[in-house]
């Protein structure tokens, strides 16, 4: 994400409700109990409710008909999970919407709703291992829902469309699933809109249908891993344009129309990027790249959605463009195994944007260091923020993972990390990260480990002051 950018079953009758909440709750409706509940949360440090415990998300299978017109989504999702234990019930995230019917292995399941958590009930319990789909059908007016530092995500109506983001916790408000970054799965996303429309979502567009309804059904397809937070569905009159980088990736940009001319200087750069990030990092981690430009002012920020980052209105710099999709390897493929970790995201984007303006005749990263460090803003225009507030690797609450520190101090980490053990290693290590967590998760344990084993230096004192010291290190 760049907050910078801008600056930046139906319901049992009541009687059997309350037996089947004592049923969930205790996990046991009789005879043999095969398996126990799964936790409802996964004590994410900021976000403890989100995501699920007791199984695991192989992949996910959306189909979506929306009409822009009144605003109603009518929906299935079916979910492929792997028991991580014997269950008796599981819980899925979900706000908001009508929960019309649940199936597990086939079979009818019962269900209830608390909050955001839909618990399901199996019509026999699942044995540790099995692989099992789940299918929920759905519908209403999905919503838009408040970050915790007050900014809109979920999904977002917009005057001729809408669209769907998620961090950290928004996907939630359109589709039910896991929603943790720690649990990724692959995903097939189907797309039904009334003609006329464009409907966009991550991976590869496999096919665009004319109904005889007067419909238009896009199906794309993700085959690589994504965190639900990634996932993205943008409905609108787009214009869309299609190409491939010199080294033969696909690319697909969907720009609102009143933000065609002011696009395209930057987005002309995407292939460019792509090459540049692929030499800088490792190979591209995805299958597809690309870009989606909303109507001006829809959010109040850009979030780098899997392989199709969205902008709210024309991107004002190129390096906000190159920072979204420094994101596709750092926080897409390896992404955070929880949010305590998002400086990994957003230290290693920020620190992307150094090396490209390095690398393109512009300011070097030890200038952009040594302005933070002064307060410069002739030189970096942000040198100025409150950058120290924080350790990055220590937000102090939800509300502030998008913080400046995550964002600075986090990339004058890696340069710090960079001045300790030169820069062939520092490149070495930036993309050996990149390809061992692959398309996999990592925390900021994980990261300080790896850094040293990798570069051979002992970067204690990189950790102790910059990466989790309190105040303004001196340099």
């Amino acid at each position: 994400m760049d907050h910078r950018a801008l600056s930046r079953l139906a319901a049992p009758v009541p009687a059997l409700a309350a037996l089947l909440a004592l049923a969930l709750a205790t996990g046991c409706t009789g005879g043999t109990v095969q398996g126990r509940p799964g936790a409802s949360g996964l004590r994410d440090p900021y976000f403890p409710k989100a995501g699920n415990g007791g199984y695991q998300v192989e992949h996910y299978e959306l189909d979506l008909d929306y009409d822009p017109a009144d605003g109603e989504l009518n929906a299935t999702a079916v979910i492929i999970a792997r028991a991580g234990q014997g269950l008796s019930s599981f819980n899925l995230d979900l706000s908001g919407l009508r929960v019309e019917g649940v199936t597990v292995q086939g079979e009818g399941a019962r269900y209830n709703r608390t909050g955001n958590e839909l618990t399901v009930r199996p019509a026999e319990d699942l044995k540790k291992g099995e692989v099992f789909r789940t299918e929920v059908d759905y519908s209403g007016k999905p919503k838009a829902v408040a970050d915790a530092d007050g900014a809109k995500e979920g999904w977002i109506a917009m005057k001729d469309g809408a669209v769907g983001v998620g961090e950290p916790v928004g996907s939630m408000a359109w589709f039910p699933g896991n929603h943790h970054p720690s649990d990724k799965a692959t995903y097939d996303i189907t797309l039904t809109v009334p003609k006329g429309y464009e409907a966009v979502s991550n991976g590869e567009l496999r096919s665009r249908t004319e109904t005889a309804d007067g419909q238009t059904e896009f199906v794309w397809h993700s085959p690589e891993p994504m965190a639900s937070y990634l996932a993205t569905a943008a409905i609108g009159k787009f214009k869309v344009t299609t190409g491939r980088t010199a080294s033969g990736v696909p690319l697909y940009n969907a720009v609102s129309p009143g933000e065609a001319a002011k696009s395209a200087a930057p987005l002309a750069r995407l292939p460019e990027m792509v090459e540049w990030g692929s030499a800088k990092f490792g190979p591209y981690p995805f299958s597809t790249a690309g870009a989606i430009v909303l109507p001006g002012e829809t959010l109040t920020y850009a979030l780098e959605t899997q392989t199709k980052p969205v902008f709210p209105g024309a991107p004002a710099e190129e390096e906000l463009v190159l920072h979204e999709l420094a994101h596709q390897w750092f926080g897409n493929s390896v992404s955070p195994k929880s949010w305590k970790d998002m400086w990994l995201n957003e230290g290693f984007a920020t620190y992307a944007e150094w090396l490209w303006e390095e690398d393109h005749g512009g300011v070097s990263a030890q200038k952009h260091f040594e302005a933070f460090l002064a307060g410069d803003t002739e030189v970096d225009r942000d040198a100025a923020s409150d950058w120290d507030a924080f350790p990055p690797a220590a937000p102090p609450g939800p509300e502030h993972l998008s913080g400046n520190p995550v964002y600075y101090r986090g990339a004058m980490v890696l340069h710090r990390i960079r001045q300790e053990v030169g820069d062939e290693k520092f490149l070495a290590l930036v993309r050996g990260w990149a390809a061992d967590h692959r398309h996999g998760s990592a925390s900021t344990a994980d990261f300080t480990a790896y850094a040293e084993a990798k570069t051979g230096h002992d970067l204690k004192k990189v950790w102790d002051v910059w990466l989790y010291g309190e105040g303004r290190p001196k340099g």
